[in-house]
């Protein structure tokens, strides 16, 4: 098929046809960061070099957007490959509504960075003194806050941002000091990895504690629009992701929580100190963040693999490439730990 057989459609009205082709298919986490990884490209296509018709785009248009991404974005390696494996599907799903010419997307063989082992893994991570330091923080200062429920439940479960966010009052069991994560899409809550990501997650007396003096005494009493009572909630509601993600944001920088600032910055002087730039700190971190640390903690701590894959619902092989953080003095003396009695 020659570009003059394609018919003609401007990028933003693609990008909404792939998003809307998908939404059936995978879950609302993962649509949205189709439209995260897309919006880049849409934004290069109308602001920055007025593409219009996405029967036009080249080889060399996707070079070009490479090469913006990257200074403009200042991504690393690994980004900047996630965001262009996102554009090379949504360019061969183009291909399939003759929107683009049927092949573009094999010219992204030569594009894609190429990874060593240590551009493949994130090194952003709350590690475990720094969780026990701000959890000290908080259990002195802030017991039963908001935030100080946010970071004990991240910390103790190493559970997901969104899985956080769908927990209801009554998926807490006081008596059994526990946890259940249910996949509930019909009402605005669903799991990333679906019905598979259902489990019970057993809780400390500490985060018990925490989870049910908030909910005694500061939780706000309200619904979500679904006529469910959310654990997490702002006075509107189910608190969203952004504003959990948001204190995390806040609380997780040093200087919050009384730890000097590894940068050497001053808090009167620094712009990650106001509210609303709690996300520009160079050193804070995201639940995601949280989640890692958290596995690399039960790790080092000796609960076997095969536990913390079950309990944070992440597969052995991910858990290993992604999550593991132990360096490898750690692990040595780990093994050396089973080996000596053999």
């Amino acid at each position: 098929m020659t570009k003059e057989q394609l018919e003609p459609i401007s990028p933003a009205e693609a990008k909404e046809m792939y998003l809307d082709a998908r939404k059936r298919e995978v879950s609302k986490s993962t649509l949205d960061g189709y439209h995260y990884r897309l919006k880049h490209f849409i934004r290069w296509c109308e602001q920055v070099e007025g593409i219009e018709n996405m029967n036009n785009l080249s080889g060399r248009d996707l070079q070009r957007f490479k090469t913006w991404r990257r200074d403009d974005g200042d991504l690393k390696p690994i980004s900047l490959e996630g965001q262009l494996d996102a554009l090379r599907i949504f360019i061969r799903w183009c291909g399939s509504i003759d929107a683009v010419e049927p092949n573009l997307h094999e010219k992204f063989e030569a594009l894609m960075p190429k990874l060593d082992k240590t551009d493949e893994q994130s090194e952003s991570i709350l590690d475990t003194e720094q969780a026990e330091a701000l959890l000290e923080y908080q259990r002195k200062f802030e017991h039963a806050s908001r935030p100080h429920v946010i970071i004990e439940l991240l910390w103790h479960t190493g559970i997901r941002l969104g899985a956080l966010h769908a927990l209801d009052v009554d998926d807490y069991d006081e008596e059994a000091e526990r946890i259940s994560l249910r996949h509930r899409p019909e009402t605005g809550t669903p799991l990333k990895n679906g019905k598979e990501g259902e489990r019970i997650v057993a809780l400390s007396a500490e985060v018990c504690r925490s989870i049910e003096d908030w909910r005694d005494y500061n939780r706000h009493d309200v619904e979500d629009e679904n006529g469910r009572e959310p654990l997490l909630t702002s006075r509107n509601g189910r608190m969203n992701r952004s504003s959990i993600r948001d204190s995390v944001y806040m609380v997780t920088r040093p200087c919050y929580y009384g730890a000097d600032c590894p940068k050497g910055r001053e808090p009167d002087d620094c712009e990650a100190a106001e509210y609303g730039g709690y996300s520009k700190c160079p050193v804070n971190v995201s639940p995601h963040d949280i989640r890692r640390g958290s596995i690399t903690h039960f790790l080092t701590e000796d609960v076997p693999e095969k536990v913390v894959s079950d309990r944070m619902n992440v597969g052995q092989d991910v858990l290993d490439k992604h999550y593991d953080k132990r360096d490898e003095e750690v692990k040595v003396e780990q093994r050396r730990g089973y080996l000596d009695n053999i």
